[in-house]
């Protein structure tokens, strides 16, 4: 495939913002809600988004609260602050200083003038800031159309410090550009035609032709960083080829490494378990403790890295020239750190080993939220079927089908064109919600349905699972779409809004019942009979009688009857209810109006399928019915 430009890739990915000439306003708020989903995975399904930018707005765009699960070893609760600068807004240096500074003025009241959403935005902040404990986060993200010079990350470098002289350590800054998301989906095609030479200091020893082994400072470690970040011009992307990102000091093993290095970091060797660099080629320099790595990879010691650059550039970039007893005591215990390092010659095609060396060194740790699904070899697999038996782009990377699309636009003649695309992640919570009926885990929760999540390990854990059973899925998500759910805005914004997955489960339930009615239940399978409705017409039968379904659920007159508003679980909090995993599963106590509404639903539709063809659709022998 040729290369894919930066420009090429940013008219791609602009199109859906763009679309159907939004207002400034809209336009700003698509901006940053596609680039907090195609970066983090923060959508309005997990996290609670406010959009407040305008008039009065106290420099907030907009911001994301994402609350704790001890389940998920997320400790403490985290609000994130959202700078959004769309094109030319983005001034440089000065933008990000004045606008950071409108930021702290807000948060510390000396702003009288905010609009009322702003204003209780703050408040809640405030309250939170107040109450914050150690597991508890405040990050400023700034989020741009291009990449941030070096001069720009050096003044949010700025930014950091300021806000962390106001409420410490547990202040964080990030900044995301549609440039950043460009360098994950092109990194292949970039690396064959640019190498990233990075010097390592470290007493490594040589263990047969690609492996070196050693005891790395861990000063010469940050350093390492430091040139990667000043060269690459984006720290990310050194975790590029990791099956997770930095999941952040607020997860319990986190906090744990950064404790270590602030009280014993001399010790770090002995209770941390090292880290595994790979690299296209390593070369031994002249000196016996120092190697030339090109296109270096951290694949497994994301989070014990980045503790050791938060805590080295917090306690040694911090500015200061003056030595105290404390700081020297530390400096002295900070020059017999040690991190255990491996560090893998790969090859400049070394993609199997370099995959077999990612899993194997990530074994020990479960695989959380940030975890990218595309090193799954099993998915890999299936993208490949999607597109050659449906036609249809399996988007396994995020970013993926924004660049793909923009290929196909600068080269007509290039095969296959895909028209359409589907997102694993999200067909994956469509199944949990329909085949395994639970649509308020899949409304209300990321993580289990990421490599090595719960969900996703019953899920490819099936016989029976497969690439049919994604494109019958893929099928129910545009259906989905078709009717309006999953979407907040339009005549049907209370009533389908934050009932996708409830349409899903109410329309794979009622389609199983006919197949069980039918004797059918064994074959032909869900995902067959789905696909050849699909074609015959006869999946809109279902559907329509499950929109109904849904709809008079959520009825809020006062005199309907077997509504989500008089359920024995519904403690006046529609959301909350809606993402309980007792939703669509327990009939009997949690929610058996939602039972009757199915009950009935199956009712209404038997009386029209027997004569409209929806068993002969299926092409099914007739001594077999």
């Amino acid at each position: 495939m040729s290369l894919l430009t930066l420009d090429e890739y940013t008219e791609q990915w602009l199109e859906s913002v763009q679309a159907d000439n939004p207002s400034t306003t809209r336009l700003a708020h698509r901006f940053t809600a596609k680039m907090l989903r195609d970066w983090d995975g923060i959508d309005e399904d997990t996290a609670e988004i406010i959009y407040c930018d305008g008039a009065g707005d106290g420099g907030i765009d907009a911001a994301v609260f994402l609350a704790k699960d001890v389940q998920e070893g997320i400790e403490g609760d985290k609000w994130m602050l959202v700078q959004s600068k769309y094109g030319s807004v983005m001034q440089g240096v000065e933008t990000i200083l004045l606008e950071a500074q409108k930021v702290f003025s807000t948060l510390a009241g000396q702003r009288a003038s905010l609009s009322g959403l702003s204003a209780e935005l703050v408040e809640r902040i405030q309250n939170f800031l107040q109450s914050q404990s150690s597991a508890d986060h405040l990050e400023y993200v700034l989020v741009t159309s291009r990449r941030l010079t070096q001069e720009e990350r050096a003044a949010l470098d700025d930014v950091r410090m300021l806000g962390r002289a106001k409420w410490g350590e547990r202040f964080e800054v990030q900044a995301l550009s549609i440039e950043t998301l460009f360098a994950q989906v092109t990194e292949e095609d970039e690396q064959s035609h640019h190498a990233l030479q990075v010097k390592l200091q470290t007493p490594a020893v040589q263990s047969g032709q690609d492996l070196w082994i050693g005891a790395t400072p861990l000063t010469d470690i940050y350093h390492f960083m430091q040139t990667y970040e000043r060269e690459s011009r984006d720290l990310d992307v050194l975790y590029e080829r990791n099956v997770r990102k930095h999941l952040g000091s607020r997860r319990k093993v986190n906090k744990a490494i950064e404790k270590t290095l602030e009280d014993s970091p001399e010790r770090f060797g002995l209770y941390n378990n090292g880290i595994t660099i790979v690299a296209d080629q390593v070369q031994q320099m002249a000196s016996l403790n120092e190697l030339l790595l090109i296109n270096p990879y951290i694949v497994n010691g994301c989070q014990t890295t980045r503790s050791i650059w938060n805590v080295l550039k917090k306690r040694l970039d911090s500015g200061g020239s003056a030595k105290n007893e404390e700081r020297q005591a530390w400096e002295r215990k900070l020059a017999q750190g040690v991190v255990v390092t491996k560090i893998v010659a790969v090859g400049k095609d070394g993609e199997d080993l370099l995959n077999a060396t990612t899993r194997a060194t990530n074994s020990q740790n479960q695989v959380l939220d940030k975890d990218f699904i595309a090193l799954e070899k099993g998915f890999k697999e299936w993208a490949s079927q999607f597109a050659k038996q449906y036609g249809v782009f399996l988007e396994i990377q995020r970013g993926a089908w924004d660049a793909r699309r923009a290929f196909q636009k600068q080269h007509p003649d290039c095969t296959p064109r895909f028209e359409e695309m589907a997102n694993a992640f999200d067909l994956l919570k469509a199944f949990a919600a329909g085949w395994l009926c639970k649509p308020g885990i899949a409304y209300a929760k990321n993580p289990p349905f990421a490599p090595g999540g719960t969900l996703y390990k019953e899920i490819t854990g099936l016989a029976s699972f497969g690439v049919n059973d994604l494109y019958a899925a893929w099928l129910m998500q545009k259906q989905a779409d078709s009717y309006g759910f999953g979407r907040r805005t339009g005549d049907h914004a209370s009533s389908r809004g934050q009932t996708r997955y409830l349409f899903i489960m109410v329309a794979i339930e009622l389609m199983q019942d006919f197949l069980r009615k039918k004797n059918l239940n064994e074959e032909p399978s869900l995902a067959h009979a789905i696909a050849h409705w699909d074609l015959s017409g006869h999946l809109r039968e279902f559907c329509e009688e499950s929109v109904s379904a849904v709809d008079e659920y959520l009825r809020r007159d006062t005199n309907a009857e077997d509504t989500l508003f008089t359920e024995p679980g519904y403690r006046g909090d529609m959301n909350a209810f809606l993402k309980n995993d007792r939703i669509g599963r327990d009939l009997r106590e949690y929610c058996p109006n939602l039972g009757m509404q199915i009950a009935l639903a199956k009712r209404s539709l038997s009386k029209t399928l027997d004569a409209s063809g929806a068993i002969t659709a299926l092409n099914i022998d007739s001594e077999k019915e």
